[in-house]
């Protein structure tokens, strides 16, 4: 089974809650659009968003950590996904996965993914070499059609055991007690030092969103569009990664 952690910033934190929780839903459905059955769920937040979408896949976990603003004002945000990505997976281990991934909320993720990783239980993960960038609101993405898991945090399928969780997990550290839950283009790097090497994915497996106020890590100024690599934002793209507009 793959279990998807999703870590959710808390509305005190957020330019606009309305806008996070909009982006939010769509990042579930798209985790919830998968072709097998064998996956989960779980989003860690300070309070459940306000969505419409539910399915008896999602599991909500409620954290009462001190808010990002409170905390090494360097690596705040940092921090806090730390916090909420370890405390996800420590719980995932309640559902026997073989793999988990961590999915920033904004997201969206190939339909292909759950039964692609059933079919190689014991393989000790993928990293997302191809993948998409897409600027809301327009009728095209474009195709980085390799190191997509250098720029983008939705971007690593781990066994479930190399997440190397701690015997006992603490959640008022800094951030280097983290930092291998966050730096996903390090995690490639990682494993192989350890010869425990990650194999590419064999298809797109992510779409990276770009430019919206609330992203903390991605902003469409900061990166730059390929016109060779430019596509049209397809109805099977659409639908294989659960894309919707949001006005």
């Amino acid at each position: 089974m793959l279990v998807f952690v999703i870590p959710l910033k808390s509305p005190q934190v957020s330019r606009s809650w309305e806008r996070v929780c909009q982006l939010f839903e769509r990042t579930v459905r798209s985790a919830c659009n998968q072709t097998s059955p064998n996956f989960h769920v779980i989003v860690v937040c300070h309070e459940k968003p306000n969505i419409e979408f539910t399915h008896p896949k999602i599991t909500y976990l409620e954290v009462d950590f001190p808010l990002p603003k409170e905390t090494n004002p360097v690596a705040r945000g940092d921090t806090d996904k730390g916090r909420k990505i370890l405390k996800g997976l420590i719980y995932a281990a309640q559902f026997s996965p073989s793999h988990t991934m961590a999915v920033d909320a904004d997201d969206c993720v190939s339909q292909h993914l759950a039964e692609f990783v059933e079919q190689y239980p014991q393989n000790n993960g993928w990293y997302v070499s191809r993948g998409y960038k897409y600027q809301e609101n327009t009728s095209y993405v474009y195709l980085t059609r390799k190191n997509f898991y250098r720029m983008c945090g939705t971007s690593n399928i781990l066994r479930y055991d190399l997440n190397f969780l701690p015997e006992n997990p603490e959640y008022n550290r800094g951030y280097g007690y983290y930092k291998y839950y966050i730096l996903h283009a390090r995690v490639r790097d990682v494993l192989t030092e350890k010869g425990m090497p990650l194999a590419p994915l064999p298809f797109a497996g992510a779409i990276y969103i770009l430019g919206y106020g609330d992203n903390v890590y991605g902003n469409a100024k900061n990166f730059s569009f390929n016109f060779f690599n430019r596509r049209k934002l397809t109805k099977s793209i659409r639908e294989e990664f659960c894309l919707s507009s949001i006005v």
